[in-house]
């Protein structure tokens, strides 16, 4: 694998890697390091991590860049001209704030956030251009358009079923793709989601209500993350799925969406708009 780090090219674009010593992080680092046009400015791991002060390329498994890890993102946010963050929400929340003070664009993958996360997002796009997504393979997102385009053209005379299954150490379900391709759905019925969703059966439960989109949640072994929507109807049914064998595939959208952030107007976008396939 190239390492590019040391180009010296002032066009570069410098972006930086938070949670650099997580699974995630590592593979960011790599792809980061592994691609022309770009250069690793800074990574950052939480306080207390004893990875804080070794050389981030040495912690992802290749040679050493220069590039240290810091327990400090304020500075390693402001000296970059993209920041990927698949951290946790509360972490998460805090690199969008420090983010929109240096004007750095902000590309975001965390999962779990809640309202008031939610809201720091739309906070820091008033400055900042912020690609935000659940899912940032390519794969995952055509599903998302597809999901929404066949949700439009099939009635509420089909039942929405959204399955999906990740590794045992996930710690939010419904998992955060499964929830965007419910709203997927819901916008293709013309319906609000939180409305119709149904994330828990226990018990007598009843008939199925019409209209609902209800969800199943499987953990178990180290799957990296598997997702179908079932459209069931009488006498037929139709399902589309998404299976990601390698996180290489978050990596990779991430870093084409930090690439995309250049010249952007401040706003909030998701990977629909990174490939093109935005309303």
């Amino acid at each position: 694998m190239a390492n590019n780090n040391s180009a010296a090219n002032a066009d570069n674009l410098k972006i930086a890697v938070v949670g650099s010593s997580g699974r995630m992080g590592q593979m960011l680092v790599r792809e980061v390091m592994s691609r022309e046009g770009c250069v690793l400015s800074g990574a950052t791991d939480r306080k207390g991590s004893d990875f804080i002060g070794r050389d981030a390329g040495e912690v992802a498994g290749l040679g050493a860049c220069g590039v240290i890890i810091q327990d400090d993102p304020a500075p390693v946010i402001a000296a970059a001209d993209v920041v990927i963050d698949f951290t946790r929400p509360e972490a998460t929340e805090e690199h969008l704030r420090l983010a929109a003070q240096a004007g750095c664009a902000f590309v975001g993958g965390t999962t779990g956030l809640n309202d008031a996360q939610k809201q720091a997002i739309e906070l820091a796009a008033r400055h900042i251009p912020v690609v935000f997504a659940a899912n940032m393979s390519v794969g995952v997102t055509l599903l998302s358009a597809l999901t929404k385009k066949i949700a439009q053209v099939l009635d509420d005379d089909y039942d929405i079923e959204i399955v999906e299954m990740h590794h045992r150490h996930k710690v939010d379900a419904p998992s955060g793709t499964a929830l965007l391709l419910g709203q997927s759905a819901a916008e293709g019925r013309n319906v609000v989601h939180d409305d119709v969703k149904q994330a828990v059966r226990d018990g007598h439960t009843g008939p199925r209500p019409k209209g609902e989109i209800g969800y199943a949640t499987l953990r178990g072994g180290d799957v990296i993350g598997d997702h179908t929507v079932i459209f069931a109807g009488e006498g037929e049914r139709i399902e589309v799925t998404h299976k990601a064998s390698s996180r290489h595939i978050y990596a990779s959208g991430a870093v084409r969406a930090a690439f995309w952030t250049k010249g952007r107007k401040n706003g909030v976008y998701d990977m629909a708009d990174v490939l093109g396939l935005g309303d």
